[in-house]
């Protein structure tokens, strides 16, 4: 095993969630916004539920508190994160998509504040959420003549999706639930799907008549529910065990540039100045959000990232 595993790891991650912004914009040319979500999750749901069963022993939940996990991450973290992100990708490019998404992290803080009675936000942690929102700003680049127009409503549906992704990710964590990591993921992808098919259903701007299952709508799929989903969440779970929650946030990070690129080259998209500022101004909210952990953490990321397997 090479000695710079879980650093490859880390990059493919990177690239893997990276791309999807691009094959999400990609796919919408072909089909409804929530309904291909809703068939990405399909696909998604039922290889992770195989994994699940395979990988660990508490993979279905059996209490009452399990299914209550289970549930916030099928509505929040699945079904409402993935339609308010496939809806507002109609309106912005795969870039600014992964800068608004890369909030969460900022975000997750603040609720973790609200919620949890054992965080505390600080004054530097407070200019820290601060300059996440300032930072969404830029990103944003709203016409000032204009606040409440319509070129706000897409940014405005993807920073909904990164709130409610952070929102349940922090609810999870209120919930001692004893079902395995995979098997909550699973589920939650599986009754995810289940909660965006009925969304869709329900939505007059939506059918499956609408839909267009050409190679590029098809090679989206693929690619969202196998190597977004499933492949990236094996990875993801595999360097949360031995990086840490910290430097896992850190793919929030690396994301949006490889987002960025494959739009750019597969879509032809571009980035504008205030755009990358934005981005550099969320990022320095993060790092100030989690200072002290940096702090402790970083003199050691090198050799994490670079142990060899078995150490």
């Amino acid at each position: 095993m090479s000695t710079y595993r879980n650093g490859g790891l880390f990059l493919l991650l990177s690239v893997l969630w990276g791309i999807a912004f691009m094959a999400i914009k990609a796919g919408l040319e072909f089909m409804p916004p929530v309904l291909f979500a809703a068939i990405r999750y399909d696909i998604a749901g039922i290889i992770m539920l195989g994994y699940a069963v395979a990988a660990t022993e508490y993979w279905r939940p059996r209490t009452r508190t399990d299914w209550i996990t289970v549930l916030v991450g099928a509505t929040l973290v699945i079904a409402f994160y993935n339609a308010f992100l496939f809806i507002g990708e109609q309106g912005v490019t795969s870039g600014v998509a992964a800068i608004f998404v890369a909030m969460n992290p900022i975000l997750a803080t603040g609720f973790s504040w609200v919620f949890l009675p054992n965080e505390r936000l600080t004054p530097v942690a407070a200019i820290g959420l601060g300059l996440g929102f300032v930072g969404v700003g830029f990103v944003a680049s709203p016409n000032l003549s204009n606040l409440l127009g319509t070129d706000l409503i897409a940014p405005g549906f993807v920073l909904l999706a990164a709130v409610c992704v952070a929102l349940g990710s922090v609810q999870v964590l209120r919930f001692e639930s004893g079902i395995s990591t995979e098997g909550m993921v699973a589920w939650s992808n599986a009754l995810g799907a289940i909660i965006l098919h009925i969304v869709s259903f329900g939505l007059p701007t939506e059918s499956l008549a609408q839909a267009e299952f050409t190679t590029g709508a098809l090679l989206a799929v693929v690619y969202l529910a196998i190597f977004a989903s499933a492949i990236g969440y094996f990875i993801y779970f595999d360097l949360l065990d031995r990086l840490g929650a910290i430097e896992i946030n850190l793919v929030s990070y690396a994301a949006p540039v490889f987002a960025a690129t494959s739009g750019w080259v597969v879509l032809g998209e571009t980035l504008s100045f205030l755009t990358i500022v934005g981005f550099i101004v969320i990022f320095a909210g993060f790092v100030l959000l989690k200072r002290d952990r940096f702090r402790n953490e970083l003199p050691s990321l090198p050799q994490r990232f670079g142990q060899r397997e078995g150490d």
